[in-house]
């Protein structure tokens, strides 16, 4: 197959996330890449605020989303999850942009690598395969924390607040990424 027919294909897919669509903090670039004739998005995520529970299987597809916003969150939204939580433990995760791009070659990969570590994403690497080249483009403001265990909160609100604080700056910070990423990304020529 030629990476031509792979990008249609690719982007003639109907959107399998649990959200079903582009976060639109995340949209634009992930417009302004497709647009470009050596490049294509494979999946992506502008970053999230998230209460989750994992059960015991650790599996990705069977985790709980009590709370999954891509936006800022306030003390009172969190505390209102924590009202009738099951018995089981709890987290406190806040994620950085996510976004994989297939690449026509390794230079183009290489490109795209080098835009995304000076937008600050230094975290991000080429991923091969016998069939693409695919960057994958992460940021490192993130972090996680059990707040719960077995359904009992154990977490003063005061440190939820902290949580909360901390989580929203790390958002705000991984949305000016993406804007100078996406600027940087605009001077790619075709």
């Amino acid at each position: 197959m030629n990476f031509n027919k792979e990008k249609k294909d690719c982007l003639n897919r109907i959107d399998k996330s649990k959200k079903g669509l582009i976060d639109k903090k995340i949209k634009q670039l992930v417009d302004l890449i497709n647009s470009l004739k050596d490049y294509y998005t494979t999946s992506s995520c502008s970053g999230r605020i998230l209460l989750i529970i994992i059960p015991k299987s650790g599996k990705k597809c069977d985790v709980d989303f009590l709370l999954a916003s891509h936006d800022k969150v306030s003390f009172k939204e969190i505390k209102a999850c924590l009202e009738n939580i099951p018995k089981q433990d709890l987290w406190f995760r806040q994620e950085s942009m996510i976004l994989h791009v297939a690449c026509r070659t390794i230079e183009d990969a290489q490109k795209i690598l080098d835009l995304s570590t000076l937008a600050g994403f230094k975290h991000s690497g080429i991923i091969t395969t016998r069939k693409k080249i695919v960057v994958e483009i992460i940021g490192s403001d993130q972090f996680d924390t059990i707040i719960a265990k077995h359904g009992k909160v154990f977490v003063s609100d005061e440190h939820l607040r902290l949580l909360v604080d901390e989580a929203n700056k790390k958002l705000e910070i991984n949305s000016r990424k993406i804007k100078r990423f996406y600027n940087l990304v605009k001077d790619i020529k075709d």
